[in-house]
């Protein structure tokens, strides 16, 4: 048998050995697997768990060869305890191997596992079932703590949109990261290193409607791995149901790994090809006020110094020292409460004429806006608990839907505020039991609530700017910048990783996942005076830069002089 080249594909009794001149497959026909070479050895089981149970193979079948035009289909029909059918399938193009599992039936999806899963094999050898990997090193896309860019294959890793400070949940800084991680032959090195050599994608090609799953985790253990998306049995399925497919394609680097992810999604018609039309004003440097916050508070909370006159005390001394910033954020908490985001008049008071003199001096002002917030908002609007507690505001309701579009429309309009800087995306609610008005879950449901932000504020103001820390792809449509978020801080070793090597890391895989998109480089914490005066003098060729601190820095106490302040002015050409 032989294809149009380049695909070649030979057969044996035992295995189909396909050369498609990009990689080389030996799909087995005796047992569910394939090897990847050099890479993996694919496990081809899966399991699709339900609500009602686990989801167990308890026989496999002879593979399935299809040819369609220029693609290769290998079908590994299985037997299972939950599913009238299921069937793991394999899509060869010339640069791709694409990998899913389909299944009919009906059922609530619990957790789904790809590269392998829970079965009893026709040899009667029983349990979870993994991928043999043999690469040395997986790259992450998602800043996580301790920072380690390229961990050792043996190390987890979660991408997700739920997460916080805690420990074994500070992987969400981006949320949602883009769903793609990267192999190589190579150990790696030092935190923040990336070492040479050819490298593997593995990306996920799913659109919104398809990203009902909070968290995807890579999961090995002992010289395996598989993959597992998490539905928490929010997801129905009646009649079908296709998993996601997970590509994986050869790439000369981690970065070229994403890009080829976007690309992937753009050519399939899951995420925007561009951007949205900048403004102009949208490039000019951002002073955020909760650096300056943090470095004030003594003995009290920083969002007690969100106030009126200290953001004015801080501007003026920026000023004499030639920082005019062309955009100013207004930290946490210049609202009374998140949810209803009316201004505290006791910090703001006359905030519209606050507004309105900045734009006078040509500068345009950007509210602290809290995802996911339950504060001061009506329980019927909310997730929530099984106690019937408010968890989270509940984009899959219409009224809330409303109320937030009533909130923009009065913030924008009314104070005449020029948009947002979204922030706590990964406080995305997480929970089986959860009740919420409507169907949607996981990334999908953050992707809505971005969406009634993002398109009440264009209605408003057409370059109203929208600032989310949300560097996957399908998200270009909901956010106008991409903010790096906050720096984290020490490696496995408990040594501090620079500041300024974490920001190149984070520029990379922003760039590569949405390259249309501005930066916004953040800057908070900064763990010295030195760290900080790096990463100023680093920001600007890679985006927008933004100040955050003007008196000291909060961790150490050092005092940002005046030559400072002069120097940083300097570095972003503003003197």
């Amino acid at each position: 048998m032989s294809l149009p080249h380049p695909m070649r594909i030979t057969t044996t009794d035992t295995a189909y050995h396909l050369d498609s001149g990009h990689y080389h497959l030996t799909v087995s026909r005796t047992d569910p697997s394939a090897e990847l070479v050099g890479w993996m050895t694919l496990n081809l089981l899966a399991s699709v768990n339900t609500r009602g149970g686990r989801d167990e193979t308890y026989e496999t079948l002879p593979p399935v060869l299809v040819e369609r035009g220029n693609q290769v289909i290998f079908d590994f029909p299985q037997r299972t305890t939950e599913w009238e059918a299921k069937t793991v399938r394999l899509t060869c193009t010339p640069e791709t191997i694409a990998l899913e599992v389909r299944v009919e039936g009906d059922g609530v999806l619990g957790d789904v596992t790809l590269m392998g899963g829970r079965a009893v094999l026709n040899t009667r050898a029983a349990g979870t079932f993994r991928s043999g990997i043999h690469a040395r090193g997986v790259f992450s896309p998602t800043p996580a703590h301790p920072v380690r860019v390229v961990r050792p294959v043996s190390a987890p890793v979660a991408l997700t949109v739920v997460g916080d400070a805690s420990p074994g949940r500070l992987h969400a800084v981006f949320s949602p990261p883009p769903l793609v991680l990267a192999f190589c032959k190579d150990e790696p090195d030092g935190a923040t290193a990336v070492p040479a050599g050819d490298w593997l994608g593995a990306s996920v090609r799913a659109g919104i409607a398809e990203l009902t799953f909070t968290e995807l985790t890579y999961e090995p253990l002992d010289g395996g791995a598989l993959l597992r998306f998490d539905y928490e049995c929010r997801t129905e399925v009646r009649g079908s149901w296709a998993s996601p497919a997970v590509v994986f394609r050869a790439a000369p680097s981690p970065w070229e790994a994403i890009a080829q992810h976007r690309a992937d999604l753009v050519e399939h018609g899951l995420a925007p090809p561009g951007a949205p039309e900048r403004a102009d004003w949208w490039s000019r440097p951002i002073f955020c006020g909760w650096g300056a916050q943090c470095a004030r508070a003594d003995g009290v909370s920083p969002v007690e110094l969100s106030r009126r006159d200290l953001y004015d005390q801080w501007l003026a001394r920026l000023e004499e020292h030639g920082i005019v910033p062309g955009t100013i954020v207004i930290d946490d908490r210049w609202q009374r409460t998140y949810g209803d985001c009316e201004p505290d008049e006791a910090k703001w008071p006359e905030l519209r004429e606050w507004i309105a003199g900045r734009h006078a001096r040509g500068q345009r002002v950007l509210l602290w806006w809290r995802a996911w917030s339950a504060d001061g908002l009506p329980p019927e609007e909310c997730v929530a608990d099984a106690g019937g507690r408010p968890v989270a505001a509940d984009p899959s309701n219409p009224a809330y839907r409303l109320r937030v579009r009533a909130i923009v429309e009065r913030l924008l309009g009314d104070l005449d505020a020029d948009g947002f800087k979204v922030d706590f995306t990964q406080w995305s609610p997480s929970g089986s039991h959860l009740k919420t008005y409507g169907s949607t879950w996981g990334i999908a449901l953050l992707h809505e609530l971005l969406a009634t932000m993002y398109d009440a504020a264009k209605q408003v103001k057409p370059d109203a700017l929208m600032i989310t820390h949300t560097p996957h792809p399908a998200f270009a449509d909901v956010t106008d910048m991409i903010r790096l978020n906050d720096v984290l801080e020490y490696d496995a070793r408990g040594d501090l990783v620079p500041a300024v090597d974490q920001l190149r890391y984070r520029h990379a895989v922003a760039t590569h996942a949405m390259p249309h998109h501005l930066i916004d480089t953040d800057q908070w914490p900064m763990p010295s005076r030195a760290d900080w005066l790096a990463y100023a003098r680093a920001q600007p060729e890679l985006g927008v830069p933004a100040l955050y601190y003007v008196e000291s820095i909060d961790n150490t106490g050092e005092p940002i002089t005046g030559a400072d302040l002069d120097q940083v002015a300097a570095w972003w050409g503003l003197r």
